[in-house]
């Protein structure tokens, strides 16, 4: 049976984001959220990352509107609170 799992990125985004990529691999359900701030996309490891995350079909949610719109939904910080409940676990990095 498969996991819903939301991976929650503040300050290591890079990090954070390759482990959401490691997790898709098992067949789980991953969500990441970008709280807090904007991804630093001027780092490569971020860019790269993001960029897999969109080839994997893995959904980038945010409340703030980002540059790259075309990668990241945007969702208000109340949506994401409620939303954040129906997740099996939810990983803050």
């Amino acid at each position: 049976m498969s996991k819903k799992i939301a991976v929650l990125v503040r300050v290591r985004q890079a990090e954070a984001l390759r482990m959401a990529i490691g997790l898709s691999i098992q067949g789980d359900r991953v969500d990441v959220f970008i709280m807090g701030q904007e991804l630093d996309v001027d780092d490569p490891a971020v860019a790269l990352n993001l960029e897999m995350l969109a080839e994997i079909g893995v959904p980038v949610i945010s409340h703030i509107s980002h540059t790259f719109r075309d990668s990241v939904a945007v969702m208000s910080t109340e949506d994401i609170a409620r939303k954040l409940v129906e997740y099996d676990s939810v990983i803050p990095y």
